[in-house]
């Protein structure tokens, strides 16, 4: 059938479209942001081994992330970086200090119930995507829902266009390329509406364009969706993205 409304009517109804889109957005961030902080870590320490063999990777370090804030740590390798995100996403206990994700403090929880916490606060983002290779993408998300148990706001089709990836819902990672691997990544990790997205070297073997549309929608889908984002990052070329950089040396953060 052959599509009669003007085109003044239709361009009108696709920017009031745009608009709603934006405005359930921002709604969505600001209500988020009405619980408070979605990830706390409060003078929080981690040693390694013991006598004089110990390694203090993480040094009476604090850091709070509000929703919809893209917050990046470099620094060398071996400055506790990874760590810090180990215990960001409830996967390391640190030996002092708090930490609180999505409004839970983590001191004192069994295994299963920190697993719990990962599989409702978290998202994950991984180096290359990590995406297994005999699933098409549109079956990586709905292998990451069916592991999670729940799904967030957006369907899986919604979160790969949503990434740029909607017509390559049925590639496999082996026809992907590189970005857009890692494109599959960031929708895999949004799919169970997490309060905390943890995103670890996400431009590593990307080269400068790509690289800087991958950290561009990272900050994107962390606004929009009200989640707070830590990257942790070699590349100084895209921290522009970013609403707050911090540098981790010797085990200790501090601002750059």
């Amino acid at each position: 059938m052959t599509d009669t409304t003007p085109t003044n009517d239709r361009n009108a109804e696709s920017t009031a479209a745009d608009r709603n889109a934006q405005s359930t957005a921002a709604d969505r961030a600001a209500a988020r942001a009405q619980n408070g902080p979605a990830l706390i870590l409060d003078d929080v320490s981690v040693t390694y081994g013991d006598g004089d063999s110990s390694v203090r990777a993480l040094d009476h370090v604090s850091l709070t992330v509000q929703p919809g804030e893209f917050v990046a740590i470099v620094g060398p390798s071996g400055s506790g970086k990874s760590t810090l995100l180990a215990v960001a996403g409830a996967l390391t206990t640190p030996d002092s200090g708090t930490v609180t994700i999505g409004g839970e403090t983590l001191g004192g929880m069994s295994a299963k119930e920190l697993a719990r916490v990962r599989r409702e606060h978290i998202g994950f983002v991984f180096q290359s995507g990590n995406l297994p290779p005999s699933l098409k993408a549109r079956d990586q998300l709905e292998l990451a829902a069916r592991l999670l148990g729940r799904r967030g706001r957006k369907s899986n089709d919604e979160l790969l266009e949503a990434v740029g990836m909607g017509h390559r819902a049925n590639h496999r990672p082996g026809k992907l390329s590189g970005g857009e691997r890692q494109r599959i990544g960031i929708a895999r990790a949004l799919v169970g509406g997490p309060d905390v997205l943890l995103v670890d070297e996400p431009t590593a073997a990307l080269d400068t364009r790509r690289s800087q549309e991958i950290v561009a929608l990272l900050a994107d889908e962390s606004r929009s969706e009200g989640v707070a984002t830590v990257m942790v990052t070699h590349d100084l070329n895209v921290l522009d993205h970013c609403d707050r950089v911090l540098e981790m040396a010797d085990g200790t953060l501090t601002p750059r």
